[in-house]
């Protein structure tokens, strides 16, 4: 049996942390779906995102085994330095070295820069972050960044990972045209839940989102179209789990939620353990996230996953949604056209919002049924696995 190829990645957060969402969801899926293949070795944070407290009964500054084929290193913040990671570099003769991400000066920059001479390969994980919906978002410090990066000829020899075509053209367009990019969408959660049946009468409705608040996840934007329903017949809830990522911008959102009928309950239930988060759809009818941009969007898997519909923008690779019958997927418009009455866009959604809340318990298993088909032909593509040999080999 040959030598497994050791790969050494460096993530800001890594498990037992989940506030970060996404980027955590999806190193933890790779490793556990390619242990088989290849030793993993991750370099991270010894705190969870926004956190300060390091991980309690987790040793700091050495090499733990993780899980069979995976050892973590969690970093002190003395530990995030430029000579820590060289010693780390050094440390075992690694074959690959992976990156995830842009912007993180500890995470994604000093690495490059501790890898200016390491002679394997070197890959970089874009996670969406150059999707312009992405950039726009701190908009004059990201693209001074990009100009800078380019300068120094950060990403020389770089592989960069895209999860879709779509984000290939993002990396191309930002980074150049010659850039190597190498499509390998997002592995994911290993085994579907046990199918679990959810009452539902016509005039009641459980929506729940699972995403930080915040103007990428467009929170006040699900809130404008709840508002639209007005003094509709029925009882909506909507539970929004989730870190309230700024308080300005919730602030607006308790606006909105004060503003709402009596018929219409929204509640911030706080954050979801990363193990509970699938157990914690099946309480609800539909997944209700009009974000802004996906890369990926686990949450809507784990949706499907669960055996429920999603609603959710146009702005995610899951799409056709309402052809498949596992959901809707629809355009956005600004904020400022929720307020205009007639506007097409907006109408779908208040339309779409009323068909659910005077949805039957038939209607509703079938769309329940298409969730989860539309789940075990994504975990099921053979070709998921390929991609990421492709990229690592």
């Amino acid at each position: 049996m040959h030598e497994k190829k050791k790969i050494l990645i460096f993530i800001d957060w890594f498990l037992p942390g989940y506030k970060a969402g996404g980027p955590v969801r999806s190193m933890a899926n790779m490793v556990e779906y390619l242990g088989d293949r290849y030793d993993f070795y991750i370099v991270t944070r010894n705190t969870d995102y926004t956190e300060t407290e390091p991980y309690a009964g987790v040793t700091s500054n050495q090499w733990v085994d993780f899980a069979p084929a995976v050892k973590v290193f969690y970093c002190s913040v003395e530990y995030q330095s430029l000579s820590s990671y060289r010693k780390l570099i050094k440390s075992e003769k690694f074959d690959v070295v992976y990156v995830n991400g842009i912007y993180s000066w500890k995470f994604s920059i000093l690495p490059l820069i501790a890898l200016r001479k390491f002679a394997g390969k070197k890959i970089v994980a874009s996670r969406g972050m150059l999707a312009q919906s992405a950039i726009d978002v701190k908009g004059g410090k990201k693209k001074l960044f990009l100009k800078l990066v380019k300068w120094l000829n950060l990403y020389k020899g770089v592989t960069f990972h895209a999860t879709n075509e779509r984000e290939k053209e993002d990396i191309k367009r930002e980074i150049g045209l010659r850039s190597t990019v190498v499509i390998a969408d997002n592995l994911p959660k290993k085994g579907m839940l046990e199918k679990k049946m959810l009452s539902k009468k016509e005039g009641e409705l459980r929506l729940l989102s699972l995403a930080r608040i915040s103007p990428e996840k467009n929170t006040l934007y699900a809130l404008k179209c709840l508002k639209q329903l007005g003094e509709f017949e029925g009882e909506v809830n909507f539970d929004l789990y989730g870190q309230i990522y700024n308080q300005a911008y919730w602030e607006q959102c308790e606006t909105v939620i004060n503003m709402l009928p009596s018929n219409i309950t929204v509640t911030h239930k706080g954050i979801v353990d990363a193990e509970k988060v699938g157990e914690t759809i099946q309480h609800y009818h539909v997944m209700f996230l009009p974000s802004r941009g996906e890369n990926f969007g686990h949450v809507i898997l784990e949706s499907f996953m669960a055996g429920r519909p999603v609603l959710i923008s146009d702005q995610t690779p899951w799409r056709n949604l309402e052809k498949e019958q596992c959901g809707w997927d629809l355009s956005l418009v600004s904020s400022q056209q929720l307020a205009v009455n007639g506007n097409q866009s907006t109408v779908n959604w208040s339309q779409v919002l009323r068909e659910l809340l005077l949805m039957q318990q038939k209607e509703f298993d079938i769309l329940c049924e298409g969730a989860r088909k539309r789940a075990t032909a994504f975990t099921n593509d053979p070709g998921l696995v390929k991609g990421y040999e492709r990229l690592l080999e």
